[in-house]
């Protein structure tokens, strides 16, 4: 036991200093001077180890951790593994000041085997240090060739002025002493030269944090064997805190289910707990403890955050003290803390029984300042946290932030905070909050009737604040899209145009993702309406705007809107690259893949039908989460991929009851009902009954291509040609027809042909919707198209066309097809290819070949179609395939 010094036993008689005591006169303890055994359980980490290695060439190593960070046992045991002397030091409060340190440290020296002359001289004050004997000790390392590396156990315990002289020593020992100070704070060196120069070695906190796979080998030390999901998750309780780990074991070893232990242990009555209590929380004066109680209530806290709390003004100084010394306090920048995780269980837990009932106003004193502060989403969560529903409420939509209910980060957090608000809170923003908490999870029976009390409250209010209103007409529209109203959505959107004009412009600057939203949801009810040109309209001017994290969602479901509105018109590829974009945006933004319900995923599984891609197919629509209640737009798009791939399959009946199931929405969808339709008549020619196929297209009143060319086949197998083929003459031209449109059309128009006995019109039909198609890989109009394809296709020059792409097994999808040349280029074409290849453009070629632009114009569609494909890039990369360049 240390022996207490009254302050003027440092200055009365004593017997003199020596080799075998220190200048109180009392004994050298050996357990100072000696490294610490490391237990059986003890884990050597290779790659700090690796770092203490490489610290042999730098005179000053620092290994800076917080308490029972694994410090010391690391050191200890690189220490023991080296060939040259080591010397070892554990400070503690009797060695602190400067003669006693100073004693210490030469006696441990000598234990090490380095010999100290008697001209250094020995401190007989326990209060100072002889400059001169400094001067000598320097000198004396330095001369010593062998060298010898000096390990400071606990060095944050040393009085200031210590540091000072021992950078002396170490400046001017020079190779001679390799000094390793194992800390929990900075010391009070000059770090900055020895950084500069290359000449120090950190290891801090987050290098002695534990990975997984080392927590995994740290338990199974303890007897434990833990999958390393679950060491995952421990670690990241723990922040890999070495004592935490090893107390957690060791708690864990006498329960009867360690793993479930591990994963649901109370932190606040637990080995772990007593740890930290001791020693950091009981270490610290009464102030900094009931600071530490009362932001344990936060995720992270700054000064002025902190002094709301207390009630003082002394959380600056002290913030910054506990994280020098290593106190759990972690410094996040910009001034902004937060505690270990642990340590703040434990402090909330004895929060509760120090002060019982502060918790909820301390929330609440947080949910106010953070209000002022700007601080939204922690705002709401200490709101809430306190109870404080129609504050929390009213800042959310008089910050005109209710959007972020439905989109950007903090989606889930505010959706899941605003799921336990009390039922009984009745203010116009308590009532759109709500709303906007059952819409976001598509509960609209329950949003409506939320909808319906706060316009009450605004007819009350005289229709209330501008940013109430507007939220509400964000709401509206977005009941309206899920109702499949398409009027009351355009009502909501115009009347929050108007509204706009009076909120004002900092708060719409600020949350750009409410007239995203409005856009996609009035994109969203005009596609259902049938109005795909002015949805689209909508739709892309949400996904022109410069991308945020806040919009993010929006815009990845407005791509998915659109791909659908691609894939009805007939562009597979171009649907399939929305969908891209779209997954590209949820993963640039982390954001959820099935923002938009899985009409992305629906999508890409209609083009691989169109593909004859169908285990592709299905396992896109099997792998598509679906929202419990989606929109119209979503529920009919699954409905339709799931007919298109049942009739491909050859179940005709099944795809028919899939392609009628029944929609919810106020209006009927003609999109929707022509498809239906559309599957219907397939149906009926699959099964040979091609006057019922006709029938069912005959009176549907629809402008959809799709619909069009399948009226127009369904009139050609019932022996009506001369209508199919007035009917494909009404359809667009190709510029606003998509290619599984156009090839289909185009198969329609080379079966008549062919059933007039027109070889050569059949044969150039047929050559036109074999290049159309192939780009985009659609297989399944050649399948549709019925037995009278095969044999055709079965000769030459079609065969050549189709080989590679078009038959099962030929190539592996999204593989390029094998090139081919239809038909010989001239002489005047293969200049234009040449100057294609040098990048040169329309204009250019004109004038190297003195021709006109509407020749060259010419030649370079001769290209296209001559070498199967679309454009210029295309063609160069053909040519050279083919050896043509």
């Amino acid at each position: 036991m240390v022996r207490a010094v009254a302050p003027d036993a440092e200055t009365s008689s004593r017997p003199p200093a020596g080799p075998d005591v220190d200048p109180l006169g009392d004994p050298f303890l050996r357990t100072r001077f000696t490294p610490p055994s490391r237990p059986a359980t003890f884990l050597r980490r290779e790659r700090l180890v690796e770092r203490l290695r490489q610290a042999s060439t730098t005179p000053l190593v620092m290994v800076n951790g917080a308490a029972g960070a694994g410090k010391t046992l690391l050191v200890a045991d690189w220490a023991a593994g080296l060939r040259r002397r080591a010397a070892w030091l554990t400070v503690d409060e009797t060695v602190r000041r400067p003669g006693m340190f100073w004693a210490h440290l030469i006696k441990a020296l000598g234990t090490a085997g380095v010999p100290i002359p008697a001209d250094v001289g020995f401190p007989s004050d326990a209060r100072q240090a002889d400059p001169t004997l400094l001067n000598r000790l320097a000198a004396r390392l330095s001369g010593d060739r062998t060298g010898v590396t000096l390990v400071v156990d606990e060095y944050d315990q040393v009085d200031p002025e210590v540091s000072q002289q021992l950078g002396f020593v170490l400046h001017h020992a020079g190779p001679g002493l390799n000094l390793v100070l194992v800390t929990r704070t900075e010391p009070l060196l000059p770090l900055h030269r020895y950084r500069a120069s290359g000449e120090l070695t950190e290891i801090r906190d987050a290098d002695l944090a534990f990975t997984p796979e080392e927590a995994v080998e740290l338990l199974e030390r303890h007897g434990l064997r833990l999958p390393l999901a679950a060491a995952e998750a421990l670690v990241d309780r723990t922040r890999g805190w070495a004592a935490g780990l090893r107390l957690c074991a060791l708690a864990a070893r006498r329960s009867p289910d360690p793993e479930r232990y591990l994963k649901e242990f109370e932190a606040g009555h637990s080995t772990v707990a007593d740890f930290l209590l001791a020693e950091v929380l009981q270490r610290q004066p009464a102030p900094t403890q009931d600071l530490l109680l009362r932001v344990s209530v936060l995720d992270r806290f700054c000064a002025g955050l902190a002094d709301e709390l207390t009630g003082r003004r002394d959380a600056e100084p002290t913030l910054a003290e506990l994280h020098r010394v290593n106190a759990f306090v972690e410094d996040l920048g910009h001034s902004w803390y937060r505690l270990h995780p642990l340590f703040r269980e434990i402090l909330r837990v004895h929060l509760r029984e120090r002060y019982p009932g502060l918790e909820p106003e301390l929330h609440r004193r947080s949910a106010h300042w953070l209000r002022r502060s700007g601080a939204l989403p922690e705002m709401v969560a200490h709101g809430a946290a306190a109870g404080d529903w129609e504050f929390t409420a009213r800042a959310l939509v008089d910050d005109l932030a209710i959007g972020q209910l439905f989109t950007g980060l903090c989606h889930d957090d505010l959706a899941r905070l605003f799921a336990d608000m009390e039922p009984g809170t009745a203010t116009a923003e308590s009532d759109l909050v709500q709303a906007a908490r059952d819409l976001s999870r598509h509960d609209l029976d329950r949003g409506l009737v939320h909808l319906r009390d706060a316009r009450e409250h605004l007819a009350a209010d005289n229709a209330g604040p501008p940013a109430v209103q507007l939220s509400y007409a964000l709401l509206e529209a977005l009941a309206a899209r899920l109702s499949g109203s398409p009027h009351r959505a355009e009502q909501a959107a115009r009347a929050a145009g108007e509204i706009q004009r009076e909120v004002p412009a900092h708060l719409l600057d600020r949350h750009p993702e409410l007239p995203a939203l409005l856009l996609t949801h009035v994109g969203s009810a005009r596609l259902w309406a049938g109005h795909l040109e002015e949805a689209r309209e909508a739709l892309t001017s949400v996904t022109d705007e410069h991308g945020s994290a806040s919009t993010a969602m929006a815009r990845q479901e407005s791509l998915a809107h659109l791909a659908l509105i691609d894939y009805l018109d007939g562009w597979p590829d171009k649907a399939q690259r929305r969908v891209t974009a779209a997954l590209a945006e949820s993963e640039r933004f982390g954001v959820p893949e099935c923002a938009d319900c899985g009409l992305g995923g629906l999508v890409l599984a209609a083009v691989a039908v169109e593909r004859d891609e169908l285990d592709r197919a299905q396992a896109l629509l099997d792998g598509t989460p679906g929202c419990a209640v989606p929109d119209p737009v979503t529920a009919a798009g699954r409905s339709l991929v799931t007919a298109r791939l049942l009739l491909a399959r050859g179940r005709a009946h099944a795809a028919v009851a899939a392609a009628a199931a029944e929609v919810p929405a106020d209006v009927a969808s003609p999109w929707a009902q022509g498809h239906t339709a559309l599957v219907a008549s397939c149906a009926h020619l699959a099964e040979g009954r091609p006057d019922a196929a006709a029938e069912v297209l005959r009176d549907l009143d629809t402008e959809q291509p799709a619909c069009v060319v399948g009226a127009a086949r369904a009139h050609l197998a019932a022996g009506d040609r001369t209508t199919a083929l007035d009917v494909l003459d009404a359809l667009p031209g190709a510029r606003h027809v998509g290619p599984a449109v156009r090839v289909r059309a185009t198969l329609v128009r080379a079966q008549a042909a062919h059933a007039d006995g027109d070889a050569a019109a059949t044969r150039r039909l047929l050559t036109e919707a074999l290049l159309t198609a192939r780009r985009d890989r659609l297989r399944r109009p050649f399948r549709e198209a019925g037995a009278w394809l095969g044999p055709l296709l079965a000769g030459a020059p079609l065969r050549e066309l189709a080989a590679g792409w078009l038959e099962p097994g030929d190539a592996a999808p999204g593989a390029e097809p094998a090139p081919v040349l239809v038909e010989r280029l001239s002489e005047r074409e293969r200049d234009v290819l040449v100057r294609l290849a040098r990048m040169m453009s329309t204009e250019e070629i004109a004038a190297d070949l003195y021709v006109s632009v509407n020749t060259v114009k010419t030649h370079v569609k001769n290209l296209h179609r001559k070498l199967a494909v679309n454009r210029r890039t295309e063609a160069v990369r053909q040519a050279r395939r083919l050896g043509l360049l």
